[in-house]
């Protein structure tokens, strides 16, 4: 496809610095550009590049000021990165989706399918399913049966929805995900274990995006819940009966254990983890590698093993980085005291 600049201000609501004429045939990293290339600048750190590359045309923020020429379009906006992925929003909304159910898809007659909806090659659709209008579901993804969908939402392939799960509108879950898996439950006995059967559901709201194999475990009773506009990375794990809270972010590899609550507009970074049977406020950031093991109250940044306030966390590792340091001096001071008894 191609656009003018001035087509894509138009859609972006921008102002233009240079050829409003100028032909965008693709987009482009700020490093890497190329002739017909739409870029974008948004990390401080990439200014330089501003003045070389050889895309057609940038997006840059408003509060952006060249200090030398620059060779291509400037287009705009309030909020470049923001900006730039609706442009690439755009794009994708622009492919043509496949539509129609396979021949080698096997769908259970009491399975209701809305319109415009796309049926892979191998997917397995069970007994009582619902799927809403306009939904993409792609080759080996099994859905168990009273599973619900609703609209416009995508599931990659090899997702798989045990029975009774809920999945809202306007979702993408991607390949090797796992909703509704039992939860861990097993009741210590005599030395073994009894497994604690697991009744409850998922229960995933609208607008939530779901990276690859994910796991989120059904309840034991009543759901394990994933609000709206929720966003998981890859290889998370969400026990059974945990909440998360409405535009809450885990990165890579965060695991939260049973019944734990996590607030809303939450960010958990790389492989954290949160102890079950707590909560975390609203607001709360984790960093990364971090382990929460006691509840933590609202609008906070915390980090380290047990989790703790940052400005804390970094004292303790300055105090760290100088233990071999103290402890030679401490053996020192032994000795001499060893030598004056």
């Amino acid at each position: 496809m191609e656009f003018k600049v001035a087509q894509i201000a138009q859609m972006l609501s921008a102002e233009i610095e240079g050829n409003p004429e100028a032909t965008i045939r693709t987009v482009c990293k700020i490093e890497e550009g190329v002739e017909g290339g739409l870029t974008f600048l948004a990390n401080p750190k990439y200014t330089h590049y501003i003045y070389d590359t050889d895309a057609t045309a940038a997006i840059v923020n408003k509060s952006f000021t060249a200090e030398k020429p620059v060779k291509c379009t400037l287009i705009k906006v309030d909020d470049a990165y923001v900006a730039f992925a609706q442009l690439l929003d755009f794009y994708n909304q622009s492919k043509r989706k496949k539509s129609g159910i396979s021949a080698h898809a096997c769908v259970a007659e009491s399975a209701k399918i809305g319109k415009n909806v796309y049926i892979g090659e191998f997917v397995s659709v069970g007994e009582n399913v619902t799927i809403g209008d306009n939904c993409q579901i792609f080759p080996h993804v099994c859905l168990g049966d009273d599973v619900k969908i609703g609209e416009d939402t995508v599931l990659n392939s090899g997702v798989k929805v045990y029975a009774e799960c809920v999945i809202g509108n306007h979702c993408i879950i991607h390949a090797g995900t796992v909703i509704g898996a039992d939860g861990f439950g097993f009741a210590p006995k005599d030395g073994d274990f009894v497994k604690v059967p697991q009744i409850g559901n998922v229960v995933i709201e609208d607008h939530v995006e779901i990276g690859a194999n994910t796991c989120i475990d059904r309840s034991t009773m009543g759901s394990t819940i994933i609000h709206k506009n929720v966003k998981l990375d890859n290889l998370i794990q969400i026990a059974h009966n945990v909440e998360v809270g409405e535009g809450s972010a885990f990165a890579a590899q965060a695991g939260v254990a049973g019944s734990a609550k996590i607030g809303k507009h939450c960010i958990m970074g790389g492989q954290t983890a949160v102890a079950g049977h707590i909560s975390v406020g609203d607001g709360v950031m984790v960093g990364a590698q971090s382990g929460v093991t006691h509840s933590l109250k609202g609008n906070q940044i915390v980090l380290g093993s047990p989790a703790i306030p940052l400005g804390e966390e970094k004292r303790l590792i300055i105090y760290r980085k100088k233990l071999p340091e103290l402890y030679a001096r401490v053996s020192e001071l032994e000795k001499k005291i060893s030598k004056n008894d």
